[in-house]
């Protein structure tokens, strides 16, 4: 019951619902011993509703931010519970008394305040945005940008200053109490005094040195950077918060070009969410801002997503453009129309040639070009996994199978996930196999976010996994090194430690304009960070037993951390299949549509060399018996063919023929650009002549 009254709510815990029916209920009893009337009733409920609107504000609940759709926003509950206050006060017949008309006066001259302050948080907010903002490009050399306010002045400003009438509200109440108007006094005096302080604090920021230099002088700014550093490969990206991760994957493969790369983003939620990287990037929300700067020195743009905010580069001429994406799949999206659009298409391998001239959609052979996947480099294929800690049966180490289903998609197309019909079936399975097997649940971020039912069956698959890890924990077959696993867990929390403290994390964080002046990298600290991540990785699956079940969310363990520390996977048609090829490992795929073998091979390369799956999940016998004796997998050699079809050959090196691609690329792009220049002098040349 708790639990579905959590998911109604959209609150994230039962602490937060709590809150939330605290506060809610808090306003009918402050209205109920205002009419009473009680004093100290009334004080109370007061201090149930201000702690419960504090705590959900704390959290940034859902529900908080949905009640000012309902009228019932901050101001709105404040200035009720100072209403019912004054009703409280004439109940107690003081409606003819100087403590009643101080609280008036009071409450009017409050508000008062609130406009200024409301107006000076704006204003300090909009000249602090800067046009573009910058990481890893040395902005502070060519402009000043000052300090920011201190956090505390305008995190969460209407919520503190809307507090400051707790002074007030005391005093008025103690008074009333009392019989002691000086308290009243003395809260109004605070109340007002520390408003008004507030307001007078925010004023400086808003003109002379305190506020950042105006846009003209900020893209100059930039455009001289650009001139200096003459970028020559750029990676647009343009997208929702929650596709950050599309561009995060290239960021390691821009780190290993050859010619100097740039990043260039659209949205500050994506600048906000990029990991960590060494490669200048510049975030450039306004189109126009964008068409204006200076990128004559580009050759090759690249895209990871079909956008239509694409269009503001790839009406520059002086550069090619590049479709690259953000996976290699079966699905839809890998084939979009849309990618005519661009000079060429690069796909890891021929699949992904062949599904172009299968589809039809106006894409060239010739604009094809093969270039693997240099993502996938991380990925340790079946003889490179080492053993873990054993565990299990005859003490052997315990097999485990990754189950990655993809999301449900913006569709309703049964077959793009088979986490709603088969999801369980096939956990249901794995856990009870027998010889046991370890499950790893790792979702697609995206999961539940159209479909009620995927969400559902989530939460059931999740349930189902950690029960399944609690009965293995009291089975008596399955031991664990305990002193190994207490120093893993120590080695987490000290790593963890060091990778907050070099971030930054965990202090004061400057506004967009501090970023752009400070954001430069310190490669030492980007360096040990990705060492501390990689140790971070293995404490991480010492920790706990090999033979233990987990389910995995959130960015960290990563997707192929996973991928290294199983021996099969169970996935759906998505990148994920195609990227675990890679392993050589055995996988399956679910045929949640119900295509039948025959045809749901036909229609998706990626699962030739798989073990096909049902919605039943009958056929996982299959799978797993390939992972307990290799030597008798039957799709083994299909793999390998599979591989070098969909990912490309493993010499030479995916990053390096992805340089050899730019690097030709650019090529095409000067050849252009010095013809363009001849047509262009001759054209002046031959009209100086007639003149």
């Amino acid at each position: 019951m708790i639990t579905r009254a959590i998911r109604v709510a959209r609150v994230g815990s039962a602490a937060e619902l709590a809150a939330a029916v605290l506060m809610i209920l808090g306003f009918p009893a402050l209205m109920l011993t205002a009419l009473i009337p009680s004093v100290p009733a009334f004080a109370i409920a007061a201090a149930v509703t201000y702690l419960a609107d504090h705590y959900l504000h704390r959290k940034g609940s859902y529900l908080i931010n949905r009640l000012s759709k309902v009228r019932a926003g901050l101001s709105i509950r404040f200035l009720i519970r100072q209403l019912l206050l004054l009703l409280l006060l004439a109940r107690l017949d003081l409606s003819e008394g100087l403590i009643f008309y101080g609280a008036i006066a009071c409450f009017i001259t409050f508000y008062g305040l609130q406009a200024p302050h409301g107006a000076l948080v704006t204003l300090i907010r909009n000249r602090r945005r800067m046009p573009v903002a910058t990481r890893n490009v040395d902005l502070k050399s060519r402009i000043r940008i000052p300090d920011a306010p201190p956090q505390g002045l305008l995190n969460r400003s209407a919520e503190k200053i809307l507090h400051l009438d707790l002074f007030a509200v005391v005093g008025v109440l103690v008074a009333a109490w009392m019989d002691d108007y000086l308290t009243a006094v003395i809260g109004i005096g605070v109340t007002i005094a520390l408003g008004t302080l507030y307001v007078l604090v925010l004023m400086p920021y808003v003109h002379g040195a305190k506020i950042p230099p105006n846009d003209e002088k900020v893209l100059a700014a930039v455009d001289d950077w650009l001139a200096a550093y003459r970028p020559e490969t750029v990676l647009y990206f343009s997208g929702s918060k929650d596709s950050a991760y599309q561009v995060n994957m290239w960021l390691e493969t821009m780190e290993q070009l050859d010619s100097k790369p740039l990043i260039i983003l659209r949205e500050r939620v994506i600048l906000q969410n990029l990991a960590p990287t060494t490669v200048p990037v510049i975030c450039v929300p306004g189109g126009v801002h964008l068409m204006n700067m200076d990128l004559s020195t580009v050759r090759v743009a690249l895209y990871a997503a079909n956008v239509g905010k694409n269009i503001h580069l790839l009406r520059v001429p002086t550069m090619k453009h590049v479709f690259i994406g953000h996976g290699d799949s079966d699905k839809l999206a890998s084939v979009n129309p849309f990618s005519k659009v661009y000079d060429e298409v690069w796909t890891a391998g021929r699949a992904g040639r062949d599904r172009y001239a299968i589809a039809d959609v106006g894409v060239r052979d010739d604009d094809i070009v093969e270039v693997g996947r240099p993502q996938l480099a991380p990925i340790q294929t079946r003889q490179a996994v080492p053993d873990g800690p054993r565990g299990g049966a005859a003490d052997e180490r315990c097999p485990t199978v990754l189950y990655a289903p993809t999301w449900e998609g913006w569709d309703g197309d049964p077959g793009n996930t088979s986490i709603v019909l088969a999801g369980e079936n096939i956990v249901k399975k794995l856990v009870k196999a027998d010889p046991p097997v370890r499950v790893l649940y790792k979702p697609h971020p995206f999961t539940g976010t159209v479909s009620p039912q995927a969400g559902a069956a989530h939460r059931r698959i999740v349930a189902l996994v950690e029960k399944a890890a609690a009965e293995r924990a009291a089975d008596a077959r399955f031991t664990v090194d305990a002193v190994a696993q207490r120093k893993a867990k120590d080695d987490l929390v000290r790593i963890e430690a060091r990778i907050a403290e070099l971030s930054g994390t965990g202090g004061e964080k400057g506004d967009e304009a501090v970023a752009t002046r400070d954001g430069v990298v310190d490669v030492a600290k980007h360096e040990e960070i990705a060492r501390l991540r990689a140790e971070w990785n293995d404490a991480y699956w010492a920790s706990f037993g090999s033979h233990e079940h987990r389910v995995i969310t959130g960015a960290e363990p990563r997707l192929y951390d996973c991928f290294n520390v199983s021996d099969a996977m169970v996935s759906d048609i998505s990148s994920v299949v195609s990227d675990f090829i890679a392993s050589g490992k055995p996988y399956a795929v679910t045929d949640s549509a119900g295509l039948g073998v025959e045809e749901f091979k036909r229609q998706n390369t990626a699962v030739r060399a798989a073990t096909i799956l049902s919605n039943k999940a009958a056929e996982l016998g299959g799978l797993l018996d390939a992972v307990r004796d290799p030597a008798g997998d039957p799709l083994a050699e299909d793999r390998k063919e599979l591989k070098q079809y969909l990912l490309g050959p493993d010499e030479p090196t995916s990053i390096a023929q992805f340089n050899t691609a730019v690097a030709n690329l650019s090529l095409k792009a000067e050849a252009r650009n010095v013809g363009q220049e001849s047509r262009a002098a001759a054209g002046a040349a031959e009209a100086t002549t007639k003149a």
